[in-house]
C-alpha cells in the first residue's frame, strides 16, 4: 500500500467507533471522489479546529465567538438541575430524546485506575462555584452504569458533600455496562422519569 494512504487510513482508524475496515473505506472514499468532498472536510475540520472550543462554564463545544454555549446562555434552563455527563454525544443524546431541559456539565471522561484517569483529569474545578453561581438544587447522574461511572460518580459526591444538593441517578432501563450512546429514547425517557436519590 502507498505509505501516503497507509498514513491516512492510520489516523483514521484512531478515531473513536472507527475501526481498519471503516477508516479503508473512508480514505478509499475521499480519495477516490470527484466531487471536492476532501476540500470540503479540509475547510470544515480546519474551521473547527480554529474556531470551536469548550465552554468555559460547562465544558461542552461551542463557536469560539460565543463565549458560553446556548446551554448555559438560555436562560429558560437555569431551573436548579444540573446532569452531569461523560461527553458531548451523551449531551446529544439526551436533547434528542427530550428528556432533560436543565443545564449540562461534561467531565470529559470517567476516573479509572487502568487508564490513568485522576480527578485532575475530569472538568471538575467549577463545579463547586457553578453549584452556588446557578444555584443547582439537583445533580443527575447520567454517566455509564460501569465501574468507572460508579466509582467517578461517587468521587464526585464525597467533593461536595458540604453543598445542600440533592444527588440523583438515571433509574431503570439503563443496563448494567450501558452507555447513553446506545439506548433508545423510550428507555432513556424510563430512565430519566425514575431517577432515584443517591
Amino acid at each position: 500500500m502507498n505509505p501516503k494512504i497507509e498514513k491516512l487510513i492510520k489516523q483514521f482508524a484512531k478515531l473513536p467507533r472507527v475501526g481498519n475496515r471503516a477508516a479503508r473505506r473512508i480514505v478509499l472514499g475521499l480519495l477516490q471522489d470527484k466531487t471536492g468532498r476532501i476540500d470540503k472536510l479540509i475547510d470544515a475540520l480546519t474551521d473547527a479546529r480554529e474556531n470551536v472550543c469548550p465552554c468555559p462554564n460547562c465544558g461542552i463545544l461551542t463557536d469560539r465567538t460565543n463565549g458560553m454555549c446556548e446551554y448555559c446562555r438560555d436562560a429558560t434552563r437555569a431551573n436548579g438541575m444540573l446532569c452531569i455527563v461523560r461527553d458531548l454525544s451523551d449531551v446529544w443524546t439526551l436533547e434528542k430524546s427530550g428528556v432533560f431541559s436543565g443545564r449540562y456539565h461534561i467531565l470529559g471522561g470517567m476516573l479509572s485506575g487502568v487508564a490513568g484517569v485522576t480527578p485532575e483529569d475530569l472538568n471538575l474545578k467549577s463545579l463547586q462555584k457553578r453549584i452556588a453561581d446557578e444555584k443547582i438544587q439537583e445533580i443527575i447522574f447520567a454517566l455509564p452504569n460501569t465501574v468507572e461511572g460508579k466509582t467517578t460518580q461517587q468521587y464526585i459526591i464525597s467533593t461536595l458533600t458540604n453543598t445542600n444538593v440533592q444527588f440523583t441517578e438515571l433509574a431503570s432501563g439503563v443496563p448494567l455496562g450501558g452507555d447513553l450512546d446506545y439506548i433508545d429514547d423510550g428507555t432513556l425517557s424510563l430512565a430519566f422519569g425514575g431517577r432515584r436519590a443517591i
